[in-house]
C-alpha cells in the first residue's frame, strides 16, 4: 500500500514539474511577444513579477538585445 501511494506521489510530482515547464515556456514566449509589439521592458518586469535581468535573459534567448 505505502509503495503504491509513494509511487503515485512520484507521478503527480513528475506531472506538476511538466506544467511548470510548459507555463514557463507560455510565459517566455508572451514576454518575447510583449517586447516585439514595443512593451518596455521595466513594464514587463511589473507585471511578469521577474527581474529585469530575468527579463533579459529571456529576451536575449530569443534574439532581443536589451533596451
Amino acid at each position: 500500500m505505502a509503495q503504491a501511494t509513494a509511487a503515485a506521489s512520484a507521478q503527480r510530482a513528475a506531472d506538476d514539474r511538466e506544467k511548470v515547464t510548459a507555463a514557463r515556456d507560455q510565459l517566455a514566449s508572451a514576454i518575447v511577444d510583449a517586447s516585439r509589439d514595443g512593451m518596455r521592458q521595466i513594464d514587463i518586469v511589473r507585471v511578469t513579477g521577474y527581474t529585469r535581468e530575468r527579463v533579459r535573459q529571456i529576451l536575449r534567448a530569443h534574439g532581443i538585445t536589451p533596451d
